[in-house]
């Protein structure tokens, strides 16, 4: 029943996710200084409020989460739902729709901030040339940066969060409360480990399907592959070696 609901959720989402891809993809982009084109997603519709057009950003970021997420999600809720005691049945059910709310709760916390930072940095990039003409750079630069952290320590240590999540090897309560903490526990975790690959889809285009089957595959592969430390250590060194062929291009 778990993984028939997880999988109906996922086609859901997905479904809906490429929907909206096509979507903005028949309504173009704006053709910027320096060969690149900026995303629909940054801007408003005629007629649209700024709350509006945030509001629809949000609601698109969410379900496209739920779409990126939830392959690598389902192993973490499954460990929950093995830690809980005293539950089982549609309460069981219960706690871990909360588990999952929760989590994507902070996803979606962090689309709030995105979304103003995003915007903002759009209009400076359509109000300044040479800012505009310096963006194919600054991508291949970002890959670079995010390629390096893909091989640090830190980045390690933030996958162990993740694979080996609060609730794998210990007993928790049945309870809303602390299934609604272990959410929020697994979303900070999970954005903090995949703030990099984040990265990436932000700057390749946040509504881009194929950025986006990318950075899933991404995630979802130094999650769940046994030797996932290797899997981000081999993820970074392609970031750092499509950065330079970025940045050679952009010269």
């Amino acid at each position: 029943m778990f993984f028939g609901v997880s999988a109906v959720l996922f086609v859901a989402s997905a479904w809906w996710t490429l929907h909206g891809c096509a979507s903005m993809l028949a309504m173009g982009g704006m053709p910027m200084l320096g060969g690149w084109t900026m995303s629909m997603a940054w801007m408003r519709m005629p007629g649209q409020t700024w709350v509006g057009a945030a509001a629809s950003f949000l609601g698109m970021w969410v379900v496209m989460m739920v779409a990126m997420m939830l392959p690598s999600l389902v192993l973490m809720l499954r460990h929950y739902r093995q830690a809980v005691t005293g539950a089982s049945g549609l309460r069981l059910g219960g706690l871990t729709m909360l588990v999952g709310v929760g989590y994507f709760f902070v996803w979606a916390l962090v689309g709030a901030v995105i979304y103003p930072l995003g915007a903002a940095l759009a209009a400076l990039e359509m109000n300044n040339l040479m800012l505009s003409s310096a963006v194919p750079f600054m991508v291949g630069v970002v890959f670079l940066i995010v390629g390096g952290l893909q091989l640090t320590r830190w980045k390690a240590c933030r996958l162990a969060c993740c694979r080996d999540a609060p609730g794998k090897d210990r007993t928790l309560p049945a309870d809303a409360a602390t299934a609604w903490r272990h959410g929020l526990r697994l979303g900070f975790h999970c954005c903090l480990c995949c703030a990099g690959l984040t990265a990436i889809l932000l700057v390749l285009g946040v509504m881009d399907w194929r950025a986006m089957m990318l950075v899933t595959a991404a995630i979802t592969a130094e999650r769940l592959i046994p030797a996932g430390d290797n899997v981000a250590q081999i993820l970074g060194l392609c970031a750092i070696a499509a950065g330079l062929v970025l940045i050679v291009r952009a010269a």
